[in-house]
């Protein structure tokens, strides 16, 4: 996968308010798939394991609740998170080894890619651990849609770490590290979407009047419609910055009219164990720099003069040898981060081996009133993505290219995960325009399995193909990806010659399509409103 970050937009906001489980440890090496291995435990496992594709995974590493009568959902989801922290652990250990004499310079970057990765995956569990033993057993249900979003993206870290090592010898050693990873963390996800079945089966009363059911509603708070989990402080800063009233701790001028004249000295001066925002303001300019916002560094706000205005820029790519996990060129690692009235570029293009690209790797991610352009693949990741009131701009490819708007990265069935696409206006760029119709554009291909691409209420424009989708490979994935669309309108949007693929679907049914929209599809409601950031929770028509 040969791609990028991002395009140009007026708000990023990458918020990470959601718990997370992920179960058990995996001994036997191989699926399991066979109920047959639930008959000889206990009815309480079987119970919690029935959902699993790798049921002797999932029974091995509850085994020590086997003759506990008394072990409720609780016990054996904390007891399974526990037994994955653990084996993640070992995972990043052997990663240390593996790679050690390996040669290859873009190999080596790819394992310290996977052992980043799985530190990022350890310590969010670690978190999870104890988010998930302060709930109370009735209203686990409430999460389903938080834990699920946690655990999808556990599945995307460890696809993100395989993904980038290339050397068939290196990438074997480092699947058989992840396996019983990658196997638990499936159970895991099995487990969280049948939660409710399994707490029927344990005759628990489940809280139906809590926050499940706000995922679909608006905040009931009053107080500008913040969510009722932003803190106080928060909500007051947001106001402010809306206002342009707020006081930033660092300002970022290139003219030297501030404190500092690069965005990366102003996060330097993040002091250890800040308490609250470190809020930077970046004046007009372009900041041609390469940004990470460190795990340590949490809770920065950061923002600028608006998408045209303050833009940060950088211009690496697979061709100077980087794996895509090390070519954005803006990253926000730390929790929490929120940034706004900002743009972001990449100007590799297609010579690069890759186009300005929007990597919406993880999580549940929203862009509105953004420009985003490219030529191959140029949106792609494995989250939870709205794309809202955006210009979408396909430019001329090198010779010999077709144009692919979207590759999606659903690698598992269950992921609450998928790109959508909603109320955008889809174009060619001027210099595409005249050969348009000569070069194949299309939506979207299927990156893994269960891509999922839901294109709603947009424009497209006529240079899109008849067909509409294009394939990955042969027919990989074509039966088992979830292409959709509804409501578009412009002449790329006829679907009397799309593909015939049985995963693909033309939705009429307005109640079924009003799953993919903000409110249902990121629980919008529950955090959007909080940022300032423009949105609507259903459809725009």
């Amino acid at each position: 996968m040969n791609k990028l970050v991002i395009g140009g937009l007026s708000i990023l906001l990458v918020v990470g308010a959601v718990i997370g489980i992920i179960a058990g440890v995996n001994y036997s090496g191989n699926s399991n798939k066979g109920d047959n291995v639930l008959s000889t435990t206990s009815k309480s496992i079987a119970a919690m394991c029935t959902p699993t594709d790798y049921k002797q995974a999932c029974v091995n590493s509850l085994s020590s609740f086997a003759n506990n009568g008394s072990a409720t959902p609780k016990d054996l989801i904390q007891s399974a998170l526990q037994a994955t922290i653990e084996e993640v652990k070992a995972a990043l250990q052997k990663s240390g080894t593996i790679g050690k004499d390996t040669n290859n310079s873009t190999q080596k970057m790819a394992v310290e890619d996977c052992k980043d990765l799985l530190q990022f995956a350890v310590d969010e569990l670690q978190a999870s651990f104890s988010m998930v033993g302060d709930s109370d057993l009735h209203t686990i249900n409430d999460k389903e849609a938080e834990l699920k979003n946690w655990l999808s993206t556990m599945i995307s870290y460890q696809q993100t770490c395989l993904d980038g090592v290339t050397e068939p010898d290196l990438k074997n050693a480092m699947s058989n590290g992840l396996l019983n990873a990658t196997q638990l963390t499936s159970n895991a996800l099995a487990i969280v979407s049948a939660i409710s079945e399994i707490m029927t089966s344990f005759k628990i009363p489940l809280n139906m009047t809590a926050s499940s059911r706000q995922l679909l509603d608006a905040s009931e708070d009053n107080d500008n419609q913040y969510p009722v989990w932003l803190s106080a402080s928060d909500r007051k800063l947001l106001a402010s910055n809306s206002n342009g009233q707020v006081t930033p701790n660092a300002i970022v001028a290139k003219d030297g009219s501030g404190q500092y004249k690069t965005i990366s000295e102003a996060l330097a001066a993040y002091l250890k164990n800040n308490k609250g925002r470190y809020v930077i303001y970046v004046k007009a300019g372009i900041y041609d720099e390469y940004i990470t916002v460190k795990k340590d560094q949490v809770n920065v706000l950061m923002y600028g003069d608006g998408p045209r205005k303050t833009m940060i820029t950088g211009k690496k790519s697979n061709l100077a040898g980087l794996p895509t996990f090390q070519t954005a060129s803006f990253a926000a690692v730390g929790t929490g981060f929120i940034a706004k009235s900002m743009g972001f570029q990449n100007t590799a293009g297609p010579e690069g081996h890759q186009a300005d690209t929007l990597y919406v790797q993880t999580h549940r991610q929203f862009y509105h009133n953004c420009v985003i352009s490219g030529t191959v693949d140029f949106i792609f990741g494995d989250s939870a993505t709205l794309i809202q009131n955006c210009k979408i701009i396909v430019r001329k490819p090198m010779d010999h290219q077709s144009n692919t708007i979207t590759a999606h990265g659903r690698s598992d069935k269950r992921e609450n995960t998928g790109l959508v696409i909603q109320n955008c206006r889809i174009v060619p760029e001027e210099k595409l325009y005249p050969s348009r119709l000569q070069i194949a554009s299309y939506l979207a291909r299927p990156w893994k399995e269960y891509a999922c691409t839901v294109i709603m209420e947009s424009t497209l424009g006529d240079f899109i193909q008849p067909a509409g989708w294009l394939e990955w490979s042969g027919n990989f994935a074509l039966d088992t990806l979830h292409y959709a669309e509804y409501a578009n309108q412009g002449p790329g949007a006829k679907t009397d010659n799309r593909v015939k693929w049985k995963g693909h679907k033309v939705i009429t049914n307005r109640n079924e399509a009003l799953q993919f929209t903000a409110g249902p599809f990121i629980q919008g409601n529950l955090w959007l409103s909080a940022t300032g950031a423009p949105y609507f929770p259903g459809f725009k028509n």
